[in-house]
């Protein structure tokens, strides 16, 4: 059996690998980072069981390129897993089209379990992206890690995957001071893409509830 990891941090597939290895010795696990490498890798392995595809690949709007797979590959389900796992981005996941929902803070028997329920032809949502457990988590505000109340703001919106021009539109700022702050949040974080500081956010339990930040 095949499944395909869509994710730009390499360490993504190693992890959902190491997770899957006592679930099916036969797996062979496929990896794309982005939208055109997971085009290419569907089309040269027509067999792929499932996808589970991050929601924050740069150069493209996940929920776009989830819908775009749900409709030019109807049969092959689609798994989101994300470090974003607000209610509404779960919801919007699930009306896109997906197949389930797992939060990359799952741990691997919750990986396993939903990947399976998914491949059974079940839509699952792994525990810790229910409300009770989101109201548990840290919520984003101004002083967090070294951050100006702006900064914070701007990450908002980054973890809930927008683009600079929607940041801009939606704070009313230039898209170079985006970009500046943008800089000032992966450094806070010790990170180098806007991905990565999502991955270290949702491992750090922080979440980005729309207005924690203010």
């Amino acid at each position: 059996m095949k499944l395909l990891v869509v994710d730009d941090h390499p360490l993504i597939p190693q992890a959902i690998g190491q997770a899957l290895k006592d679930f099916d010795p036969t797996l062979t696990l496929l990896a794309a980072g982005n939208r055109d490498e997971t085009e290419r890798m569907l089309a040269m392995h027509p067999d792929c069981a499932l996808v589970l595809l991050d929601l924050a690949l740069p150069g493209t709007r996940g929920l776009a390129l989830l819908a775009e797979l749900v409709r030019d590959h109807p049969q092959r389900p689609v798994v989101v897993l994300s470090a974003t796992h607000d209610r509404a981005t779960i919801d919007a996941a699930l009306a896109a089209g997906a197949r389930g929902f797992i939060a990359k803070t799952a741990d691997a028997r919750e990986v396993v379990t939903a990947i399976g329920a998914a491949l059974a032809g079940k839509r699952p949502v792994t525990r810790d992206v229910t409300g009770e457990a989101a109201a548990a988590a840290a919520r984003l505000a101004p002083g967090i890690f070294g951050l100006t109340g702006r900064q914070t703001d701007v990450l908002q919106h980054l973890i809930q995957g927008k683009p600079n021009k929607m940041i801009c539109r939606d704070l009313a700022l230039s898209e170079g001071t985006v970009k500046v702050h943008v800089s000032a949040i992966l450094k806070a974080l010790n990170v180098h893409s806007r991905t990565q500081a999502v991955v270290e956010l949702a491992k750090r339990g922080v979440s980005g509830d729309p207005g924690a930040a203010r």
